[in-house]
């Protein structure tokens, strides 16, 4: 007798720019899928937003309408709507009506909206990505690599340093808007390569910084262009992927775009929705790929759907948690170098963070992603040194709000860029607008992260790490801090840690009411 957990179907809907689409998949019992249905129609809230800001009416009356098709499909497999993944990408993203898009759809189709972030995108993404690469795991980790989707109206970009995540950027660089603009503006067809040439390469020159471009020697392409290409192209085929020689996608792109909208339909039997972005989706995979030192391009077979139907499917994963987490870290990591932090002191203020935070889960209440994210804000805390010493805990703050780390949505980055803000000086104030605006929830666990960071910092207020491993014990209203020093030459004095410690405990004396003392 079958399980019953395997014999489930789940469904997801993707909004994007250029269409809607549904997958029907089923559990097999670990954590895995297979597909049992799929389901598409083209949409115009890309062209419809990207000209015009809005959705147009008649876009939300034909998006409905197809939504509605889509609810009397699941019915057949016993799925209501609310219990389906729907997720809407760039363009309701960017819609000044997405409000009421979101409620039309939910009281006429039953379907509840979720219109994810751009760094949301990102992550699940890589899922699919690292689902489909399983096969090739040992090779991703030896080299540099970078994924890029092209989308209707973004380009979403990771790169990895030997396996981890060095960078996730979102680009507006996309088919749809990019062809919206080349129409509005009226001009000549030479002038879109130019266009995108020089966007692509203000791009590159920014990626730069975080990872040589030509010491990527992987180059993932995810999406249809990519995926027409590849079943154009003879290459090395596996289950889930291809694998093509550049130069074989480099005259395949040329092709492509030398030719009109009508001559793609006729030549590759593609729809015509895809066919009008064919050729500026490719030019723009090209001319990323040529910034690289790869000479083989990896196409997966999936997109953000099969993300999200992984995240649908898979209940809590350690092994996957445990990679997520990795690769956050990383990316933190990453951007920590780009502004050329204290690496040294950030990891030790990290380590005791999260040592002080384990000890206190009965006086906090919070979770594994609160401590992931106090170890962010700890890595990171004295980010804002790059521009200023003087008040860099506000500029930390500030580089954190305006920065993208892989993996974290813009709640939680503005959470870790609070945290980070209050490791020294004044502590959150109602006059802090960064502050005032979370939700009481979140303010909460602000002052909860803050303070610990605060502690563990002043144990670290010589940047020479002194101490070593850290012992804490509760004695009435006072937390004993009991601190080994490292061997780092004749002075194991912590005079400078106490003095700190006697400064910065004050947030978290009014927090957790201990009073925090180093033995």
């Amino acid at each position: 007798m079958s399980d019953p957990a395997t014999t489930a179907p789940v469904a997801v809907i993707e909004i994007g720019s250029t269409g809607i689409r549904l997958v029907v998949a089923q559990q097999d019992g670990k954590g895995d899928y297979r597909s049992l249905d799929r389901a598409g129609k083209p949409s115009r809230i890309g062209r419809d937003v990207f000209t015009s800001g809005s959705v147009s009416r008649e876009a939300m009356r034909e998006s409905i309408a197809v939504l509605a098709s889509f609810k009397e499909l699941l019915a057949g497999y016993g799925i209501e709507p609310h219990v389906a993944r729907v997720i809407a990408t760039s363009a309701l993203r960017e819609a000044e009506n997405r409000d009421t898009f979101i409620d039309r759809v939910a009281l006429q189709t039953g379907f509840r909206v979720s219109v994810i972030e751009d760094i949301e995108e990102n992550h699940l993404m890589y899922l699919a990505v690292q689902k489909a690469l399983q096969d090739e795991r040992k090779l991703l980790s030896r080299t540099n690599a970078m994924i890029l989707e092209v989308g209707g109206g973004s380009t979403e970009i990771m790169l990895l340093r030997r396996g981890r995540m060095a960078a996730a950027h979102s680009l507006r660089i996309g088919t749809v808007r990019v062809d919206e603009l080349i129409r509005g503006s009226g001009s000549a067809p030479e002038f879109l390569t130019q266009y995108l040439e020089d966007n692509v390469r203000t791009a590159c020159d920014l990626l730069e910084g975080e990872l040589p471009l030509d010491g990527v020697k992987a180059f993932i392409l995810v999406g249809s262009d990519a995926r027409l290409a590849a079943s154009r192209i003879s290459g090395t085929t596996a289950e889930d992927y291809t694998i093509i020689d550049r130069a074989e996608f480099v005259r395949f792109a040329d092709e492509a775009s030398a030719l009109s909208a009508e001559e793609c339909v006729a030549r590759y039997r593609v729809p015509w929705s895809d066919a009008e972005s064919l050729g500026t989706g490719l030019t723009i995979e090209r001319l990323f790929l040529e910034r690289t030192g790869a000479d083989k391009v990896v196409v997966p077979n999936v997109s953000i759907r099969e993300g999200l139907l992984l995240t649908a499917v898979s209940g809590p994963d350690p092994e996957h948690e445990a990679e997520m987490r990795r690769q956050i870290l990383a990316s933190t990591a990453s951007l920590g170098r780009k502004f050329r932090y204290d690496e040294a002191h950030a990891t030790q203020v990290a380590r005791l963070s999260q040592a002080l935070f384990a000890a206190l889960a009965r006086e906090h209440g919070l979770g594994p992603r609160e401590g992931l994210l106090l170890e962010v804000a700890a890595l990171l805390h004295d980010l804002g040194s790059y521009i200023r010493t003087s008040g860099h805990h506000k500029h930390s703050e500030y580089l954190i709000l305006n920065s993208e780390i892989f993996g974290l949505s813009r709640s939680e980055l503005t959470i870790v860029a609070n945290v980070a803000r209050y490791h020294r000086k004044q502590g959150p104030s109602n006059s802090h607008v960064n502050y005032v605006a979370l939700a009481r929830e979140d303010r909460i666990v602000v002052l909860k992260l803050a303070a610990i960071l605060r502690v563990a910092d002043a144990l670290d207020r010589g940047h020479d790490q002194r101490v070593g491993e850290a012992g804490f014990e509760r004695r009435e209203d006072r937390l004993i801090i009991r601190a080994e020093t490292n061997d780092r030459g004749s002075s194991a004095d912590l005079s400078l840690e106490r003095l700190s410690l006697a400064e910065k405990g004050d947030i978290f004396e009014d927090v957790f009411g201990l009073k925090p003392i180093l033995s």
